[in-house]
Parts: C-alpha cells; structure tokens; sequence
C-alpha cells in the first residue's frame, strides 16, 4: 500500500482555485488506479502552519537529550509534519504562483519540516558541502497555476520565475531528487482567453496521466522499495 501526501498552498476555497481542482483530479486518479492508497491532506492555505522564530531554532539545534520540556512544545508542529513527509511515497503539491514564488504558507511548511537530524544532517567533516539529506525515494508533483505565462527556461518570464528553483532547491529535504519532480503548469490565468482554456485542458491531462502512470507503478513496488528513509539523531 502507496501513501499519498497532498499539499495544498492556495489561499482561494475549492470552487475558485485552479491548483486544488488540479490535487483533487491527481488524488481521484491516482486512488481509482491504485484505491487502497493512503492519502494524507494537509491544507497550508486555509491552515499555514507556524513561522519558525528564535524559540524553534533554539529547540531545533539543541540535542534531543537536553531539550527543556518547552522546546517540544515548539517543535510539535514540526514533528507532525516531517512524520507526514516521512510516511510519504509520492507528494503532490497544488501550488499557485503568488509574487513570481510560492505562497507564504508555503514557505511555512517547508521551514517546519527541513530539521537538523530529522530531515537533514550537518557535518563540517563533508568540506564546502555539509548538508546531506536523510530522506530518500520519494516522488514530487507540482501542481501550479499561474497568472502570466513564458515562465519555463527560454521564456520570457524565465527570469522572474522564483518558484520552481526554490521548490527543485528544497526537495532534497523531502527525500525527492531532482529527477523524481514532475510540474504541470496552468498559465494566462488574468487574461481569461482560449490560451488560458487550453492550458487549463492539457494541465488536467498531463495531471491524470501523471497520476494513473505513478499510481500504477506503486500499485505493485515492494515496500522496501518505496519512500526509503533513515534516521539519525541529533
């Protein structure tokens, strides 16, 4: 049996937002292929989670043995949601672009869940590159929608695309690597004309098929295989 986070960052409800009907559309196909998945739903837009302040980077670096009684308190959110990731094969995230980057709440949750010795290690013995992930195995789709549209490289946007980068640069907190990330975009959302419907089309097929392909392949992947983890303590 697969496990299947869905994360939705949009600050719109369901009948407004482009990005929610887009999750809901990958979670009914991927459970029609696949219909004894597990599925997770963590909604960061009606419900952001917490920014992190001093009191969680205190908690945060300090070795679990010699934590105060206040500091797990401060770091309940976090474990919640790292244990989510943790139990995750695929993550799909409906995400709007808001600013030319990802929503705020967003932004939030990532912060939570990239921890020092439950999502990453730190080791100055690694030289110039200390931070190695301890989750592996997982699979990310991005959902988006955006209000422009020459966002991809090349494009005429290319250079104000701040989203996709900061979710390839963060996905190795997840357990995801660069080539286990999937995005379908819906593009001309302001202008409302033919090239914003066809977007939106080829968005709903491309998210089906993502959808049914990844759910078929986990339908029948050993256990052993999926969402490989390892833990250390910090």
């Amino acid at each position: 049996m697969s496990t299947l986070l869905k994360i939705d960052a949009s600050a719109q409800l369901q009948d407004r937002s482009l990005t929610r009907k887009l999750t809901a559309l990958f979670e009914r196909t991927f459970v029609n292929v696949a219909p004894h998945t597990q599925v997770v739903s963590r909604d960061v837009g009606q419900t952001p989670p917490p920014f992190i302040d001093h009191r969680f980077i205190h908690a945060a670096f300090t070795l679990p043995q010699e934590r105060e009684a206040w500091m797990g308190d401060h770091l309940a959110i976090s474990d919640e949601l790292i244990d989510e990731v943790i139990a995750a094969d695929i993550i799909v995230m409906g995400v709007p672009m808001y600013n030319y980057g990802m929503p705020a709440s967003l932004k939030a949750w990532f912060d939570q869940v990239a921890r020092i010795g439950k999502t990453f290690s730190f080791d100055l013995n690694r030289g110039d590159f200390p931070i190695e992930p301890i989750l592996s195995g997982k699979h990310l789709v991005v959902l988006s929608a955006r209000g422009e549209f020459g966002f991809v490289p090349g494009g005429v946007r290319a250079d104000k695309n701040a989203l996709d980068p900061a979710l390839a640069a963060c996905a190795h907190y997840l357990g995801v690597s660069s080539k286990a990330i999937e995005t379908v975009t819906i593009e001309y959302q302001e202008f409302k004309d033919d090239r914003h419907r066809a977007s939106v089309a080829e968005a709903q097929t491309r998210t089906a098929e993502i959808a049914h392909r990844l759910a078929s392949s986990f339908a029948f992947k050993p256990s052993s295989e999926r969402g490989v983890s390892h833990h250390s303590c910090q």
